[in-house]
């Protein structure tokens, strides 16, 4: 998700207080911005709004307490860090309770201070990347990022996304390497009531065996808690179950089995054992995976996507180009075909690095992607056809990249594309409801 810059709002009536705490969080990288009241800063303050809120409590007119009902109506996932006088604390505890982040204090640390803005810009961006996610997965027109595609293995992951989201039942991930496991793993958590919650990955083959339990559950003798009582309410993402060790799969049968569903972490195990020719249900305790798999998602491979390729390496080639500050390569039809065809062992990871390198090539004059997908792909030769794929089918689909490139480059300009394109308006409007293209999504 975008890396939006996220901004800190001060809002106190004291002239002195607002400049120190803008002085002091701005030497610590912060963009901040500062208000007298609360009723200037509700002027500004919208839904959605990219920050974090650090306020007085005692303030004339509207107060803090006031203030952080406003705030929690207008946006409920807003982080709201309150300022306090010592005979102001309980009232400061209340506005926990109301929905504030946490409180600080007079005279405060300007480290803790700190600290506290910084976990408070943190929750906003996973916020608002969740809120996006959710939005996207939605709105099947727009689908996010590597979510995107008309096949209907996609479509249908997209529709299980929204139901298993509700559910505080286990889901089980599976798919080849590359295919966007956690990315399904990330709208799961953003699209359900735990969307606000903390939500983290463990990372099993990372771990030494003798070292899972306790990562998981905790070391009492140490005083350490363990990722599963961090993650309370909220979202924990099991990376590569299949590398649990045996004492960790018989607590977490038993953990699983006692814990409330509505306060325990909701676990999102993800399996990479696709090519194995173990599979995973051999790999873990059978009462393990009958309770990790209540929900599962297959991810389909990207070669047996079809023309999702196309829209897929587009978006990405968009991307580099703006990113690097260049024009968007021109495919040809041999270009085309040959991403369809190539075998795509690496998935989605594979082409969004082909797509990057293609940008890069393409500015500077060199090479062509044919040659670059031969490099990768060392089984894929220029002439290669692909079995039972019609002749039609790429024909198609590099129809439809076209029109799109072609769109995007004249701003849905009709006149420009068809004077380019060498096709009547009629011919034109017609391929383009054909491919499900609208000229409103190209006109800036």
């Amino acid at each position: 998700m975008s890396k939006q810059v996220i901004k800190i709002a001060i809002v106190d009536d004291e002239a002195d207080m607002r400049q120190s705490i803008s002085q002091w969080l701005s030497l610590s990288g912060f963009e901040t911005e500062t208000f007298p009241s609360a009723a200037d800063a509700l002027a500004v303050l919208r839904n959605g709004w990219p920050g974090v809120v650090v306020t007085d409590i005692k303030m004339p007119g509207m107060d803090g307490m006031a203030f952080l009902k406003r705030l929690m109506h207008l946006d409920s996932g807003l982080p709201v860090i309150m300022i306090t006088g010592h005979g102001d604390v309980p009232m400061a505890v209340e506005a926990m309770r109301i929905g504030a982040m946490d409180f600080m204090e007079k005279p405060f640390d300007p480290e803790r201070l700190t600290e506290l803005v910084r976990k408070g810009v943190e929750a906003r961006r996973a916020n608002l990347d969740n809120r996006a996610l959710r939005e996207e997965l939605s709105d099947g027109s727009a689908p996010v990022g590597q979510l995107a595609g008309n096949c209907a293995e996609m479509v249908q992951l997209r529709e299980d996304i929204l139901d298993f989201g509700q559910s505080p039942l286990p889901v089980l991930i599976e798919g080849e390497t590359g295919t966007g496991k956690t990315l399904v793993a990330r709208a799961l958590h953003a699209v359900g009531p735990r969307a606000g919650k903390p939500m983290q990955r463990f990372f099993c083959a990372s771990i030494s065996p003798a070292q899972q339990a306790a990562a998981l559950f905790g070391d009492e003798a140490a005083g350490a808690p363990g990722i599963l009582a961090e993650t309370r309410g909220g979202t924990l993402i099991l990376e590569d179950v299949e590398a649990l060790d045996t004492d960790a799969q018989v607590k977490l049968v038993a953990w699983l089995d006692a814990e409330d569903e509505a306060t325990a972490p909701r676990v999102i195990a993800i399996s990479n054992l696709q090519d194995s020719t173990e599979p995973l249900d051999a790999r873990l305790r059978p009462d393990l995976f009958h309770r990790l798999s209540c929900h599962r998602l297959a991810l389909p491979p990207l070669r047996a996507r079809g023309d999702d390729i196309l829209t897929l390496f587009n978006q990405m080639m968009r991307r580099a180009a703006e990113e690097y500050g260049c024009e968007l390569p021109d495919l040809s039809a041999q270009d085309a075909a040959q991403l369809m065809q190539a075998p795509w062992p690496g998935n989605l990871r594979q082409l969004s690095n082909m797509a990057d390198r293609a940008v890069l090539q393409a500015r500077r004059e060199k090479g062509t992607l044919t040659s670059l997908l031969m490099a990768d792909n060392e089984a894929l030769t220029p002439a290669m056809t692909q079995e039972g794929k019609p002749l039609k089918e790429y024909v198609e689909s590099f129809e439809k990249m076209l029109i799109d490139n072609t769109m995007r480059r004249h701003k849905g300009s009709v006149a420009k594309v068809m004077e380019e394109l060498c096709v009547p308006r009629r011919t034109l409007n017609e391929k383009m409801q054909k491919y499900g293209l609208s000229r409103s999504d190209y006109i800036s």
